[in-house]
Order: structure tokens, then sequence, then C-alpha cells
């Protein structure tokens, strides 16, 4: 998974983590994924979506964070997925499916929609 600045980030571009950063506040290792284009409800976006999760999960859980930052090694963590706009029902039902697997392994999640909170009614993942 690559973390450097030079490659293109967002949804779409599933294997780069867009940011990596530490929470000083909440003691947890942040990685924030972004998402400009609205929300089409199209099978190719929701994959996408899908797919950078699975790679973000993957990077936490397989050890790949802990061999580029020691440093972060048993540090909770926290994905946060920054979108441009509201997400519509099918990625809201998604993303519901996808905080409560990210839960399972002790991985928080949030979403946030510019200029709002959360991905509106209905889900979990806040």
């Amino acid at each position: 998974m690559e973390t450097r600045e030079e490659h293109p980030t967002g949804v779409e571009n599933t294997g780069v983590i867009d940011m990596l950063a530490f929470d000083r506040a909440a003691d947890e290792v942040l990685l924030v994924m972004r998402e400009p284009r609205a929300w089409t409800g199209g099978d190719e976006q929701l994959l996408e979506l899908q797919e950078k999760f699975n790679a973000y999960a993957s990077f936490l859980l397989d050890g790949e964070l802990v061999d580029s930052h020691p440093e972060l090694a048993g540090k909770k963590a926290r994905i946060e997925l920054e979108c441009g706009f509201m997400p519509g029902d099918q990625a809201v039902t998604l993303l519901n499916a996808i905080h409560d697997q990210l839960a399972l392994q002790e991985i928080g999640m949030e979403v946030i929609v510019a200029g709002g909170d959360g991905c509106g009614t209905g889900c979990s993942c806040r």
C-alpha cells in the first residue's frame, strides 16, 4: 500500500492511503480516505469504496502500518471517510456494513460530509 503524496488520492485510487496521521487527543492512528465525487449509486463507485476500505483494514491488520511506523504499534486505529457530498442510500447501507465489520476488529470508523455530520439518517458509522 502506497502512502506517498505524489500518488493520486481518493476512493477511486484504491491502492493509495490518502492520509495517515496520529490523533494525539484520541491517542489513535488515523487513516483518512477522500471521496470528492458525488455519490452516483453506481456499482463501480461502491466497489471502489469497498476495495479502499479493505485495503485500509489490511494495512492495519496485516502489519504494514507497524512495519513502516513501529512507534504506532499497539495504538487504536480509526478510518475516516471525508465526503464532498452526502452518500446515497446504497452507500449508507454499505458504510453501515463496513462499520460493523471494522468494529469487530476494534477499528473505529467515521464519515465526515463537507458541511455536515456523518452520512445522514440511518447511518451507524458515527
